[in-house]
């Protein structure tokens, strides 16, 4: 059975690897809590970690997450091998979330924590990584994908 959907599985590694890359980056190169201004005051690397969800929610909930995080990854891959050819905006959008959610989920259950670094001072945003930040894209995508789908009629 030949292999479907590649978007999807393009855009999961990419995602998956990208994040882990960076992450390892940040825990060989800085100290827990250090911070390196890129745009001082606007923009910094600032290494910390979270035993929540995004934005430090649940803090301390990295038991129930991490098992959301493979669960969520399970049924993202059984769509990808057993369901439908996605078009290219789901395939995309399903695809980051799944690299974004492995990224974090390999964290959460290697590690007990996952590794945040991107930090947005200018709007005193919550420092997060790139696997959130590939969630979040997969996301539009798949608003994206649900406004160029148009609605079926029941006219008989």
């Amino acid at each position: 059975m030949p292999l479907k959907n590649h978007l999807f599985w393009l855009a999961a590694f990419i995602a998956f690897f990208l994040d882990q890359l960076t992450k390892y980056w940040v825990v060989q190169t800085f100290s827990l809590g250090q911070t390196l201004p890129l745009l001082p005051k606007i923009f910094h690397l600032t290494y910390v970690t979270n035993t929540g969800a995004a934005f430090s929610l649940l803090s301390g909930k990295v038991e129930w997450l991490r098992w959301l995080s493979l669960g969520v990854s399970l049924v993202l891959i059984t769509l990808a091998l057993l369901g439908p050819v996605l078009n290219r905006w789901d395939q995309l959008g399903y695809g980051l979330i799944l690299g974004g959610a492995m990224g974090n989920g390999i964290d959460r259950f290697a590690l007990g924590y996952v590794v945040d670094f991107l930090d947005f001072r200018l709007i005193n945003f919550a420092v997060f990584n790139v696997a959130d930040s590939f969630i979040s894209i997969g996301i539009i995508c798949l608003l994206i994908a649900s406004l160029q789908k148009t609605p079926t009629s029941n006219q008989r």
